[in-house]
């Protein structure tokens, strides 16, 4: 429940207090857009059908162990208003944050974009700890939002200020989330995320 701070509500973070992030393990992660607005595409016979942006979406969360040397990514899926995946982070993480991809967005084509060896010139600073999954997120988002919004227009497009994360304890869970994350097509009308599909 939101707590209220200088006058102001917040949320609580969804981190484990105490728990170091950038340690080696698997993780799932769900990050959603702001008010949920499905900006990625559709469920059509419970399969996702990407738009432009949706594209973006999956070329970036697929370009993070490029930048991120140590992370593995296992299984994913991009829905209309949320992406879900499965982040491994291994041994000695190196931090090579996505901002230093510099995006031609004036190109018709969005996949053209040429390396940038300093910062990206309108990204901020990232504060979470080097290497830790708030780290490998929050780059993700930046890099999605920043592509998005030069192609479409200032403001055109958010994420929710927060992600969730689930630490994944042992091979049974890591089953599991797999499975759920294969098959989340196929319940978007009964998905959290879908307030349509809530009210079927």
């Amino acid at each position: 429940m939101p707590e209220l701070y200088k006058n102001k509500f917040h949320i609580e973070s969804t981190r484990l207090p105490g728990y170091d992030y950038s340690q080696p393990g698997y993780y799932f992660v769900t990050i959603c857009t702001k008010y949920k607005f499905c900006y990625f595409g559709e469920i059509v016979d419970e399969k996702m059908v990407l738009n432009n942006i949706g594209k973006i979406a999956v070329k970036y969360w697929l370009e993070i162990p490029k930048h991120f040397l140590q992370v593995t990514l296992d299984e994913f899926v991009i829905m209309p208003n949320h992406v879900h995946g499965i982040v491994e982070i291994n041994e000695n993480c190196r931090d090579e944050a996505l901002p230093r991809l510099y995006i031609n967005a004036t190109e018709p084509n969005i996949n053209i974009h040429q390396s940038y060896t300093g910062q990206h010139p309108q990204m901020s600073q990232i504060s979470p700890k080097p290497n830790s999954l708030s780290t490998i997120i929050g780059s993700y988002k930046s890099i999605c939002t920043k592509t998005i919004n030069q192609l479409h227009g200032n403001n055109y497009f958010a994420w929710q200020s927060r992600f969730y994360d689930h630490i994944i304890k042992n091979d049974q869970a890591l089953f599991n989330i797999r499975q759920y994350i294969i098959n989340n097509p196929q319940i978007w009308n009964r998905d959290r995320n879908n307030e349509d599909g809530l009210l079927v």
